[in-house]
């Protein structure tokens, strides 16, 4: 099996922590060079230090702010200039939880910025490279709430919705360029995100954070919560030579949780 990423490039979206980073961490353990994309700089120095070495050159980082998808586009445009991207790690944090009918219209428009249009434009910038060269990888890290909508989520099955249908659609329009776009859909994985969901609920209903934690886990066949490098180790599998014939797919990796097909 051909798992090598020896001179490839790669743009990792939110990769100074959790499932960014862990992707990018993999990523360059195949032999991808690493261009890191968050807003925090200083998180990012220090997320750099923890990539392996590759033969191809050195990893590097910059800075965006991806509520501002005009300004990540402007980030994405001038990196083109200096870089082959042959690999693009689309990932950014979720919105705050909620009923869909509390939900303030801001929310739905915010959130689509930060996912869907981030996104879209990060793929205009590299795409025309990746054309070029007759061979791109994209892989967008969404949620399993494309399969089945999470509860008190609202907002984000929403938008994780409309993100996996841009997607699927990307892939049939860019396959016959040597392009595959595919979705990882991390179920309940230890990061501050998870965190913050468990932290947010344990306030509205008094339960204690043991007590929600159990019943998450409860519900996953695997018993236990994922792990950020399990989820990086498949994003980094649909980048590499063996996942060439695999696109437009929507991939859990949520030990089993998901009851759809």
């Amino acid at each position: 099996m051909n798992l090598s990423l020896e001179g490839r490039q790669a743009l990792v979206c939110g990769a100074s922590q959790g499932i960014g980073l862990a992707a990018a961490q993999e990523l360059a353990g195949l032999g991808a060079r690493i261009t890191l994309l968050a807003r925090n700089e200083q998180s990012l120095k220090s997320a750099l230090d923890t990539l392996p070495e590759v033969s191809s050159g050195s990893h590097d980082y910059a800075v965006a702010n991806f509520s501002k998808s005009n300004d990540v586009a402007e980030v994405a445009k001038s990196l083109v200039k200096s870089h082959d991207f042959d690999i693009l790690i689309n990932n950014t944090g979720g919105p705050a939880g909620g009923p869909i009918s509390e939900a303030n219209s801001s929310a739905f428009v915010s959130t689509f910025e930060q996912h869907l249009l981030c996104n879209h434009k990060l793929a205009q910038a590299l795409l025309p490279g990746m054309r070029e060269r007759g061979h791109g990888r994209i892989v967008n890290v969404i949620s399993t709430s494309v399969k089945a909508p999470l509860q008190n989520l609202g907002v984000s099955n929403t938008i994780r919705g409309a993100v996996a249908n841009w997607s699927k659609t990307l892939a049939n329009e860019e396959g016959k360029n040597g392009i595959r776009v595919n979705n990882v859909l991390p179920g309940a994985t230890s990061t501050s995100r998870l965190q913050g969901i468990l932290e947010a609920k344990a306030l509205k209903t008094g339960k204690s954070m043991d007590d929600l934690r159990n019943v998450m886990i409860g519900a996953v066949p695997a018993g236990r919560f994922g792990q950020p490098e399990e989820i990086g180790s498949a994003i980094a599998f649909l980048c590499t030579p063996a996942a060439d014939y695999i696109s437009g797919i929507n991939l859990p990796v949520d030990g089993g949780r998901t009851a759809s097909l």
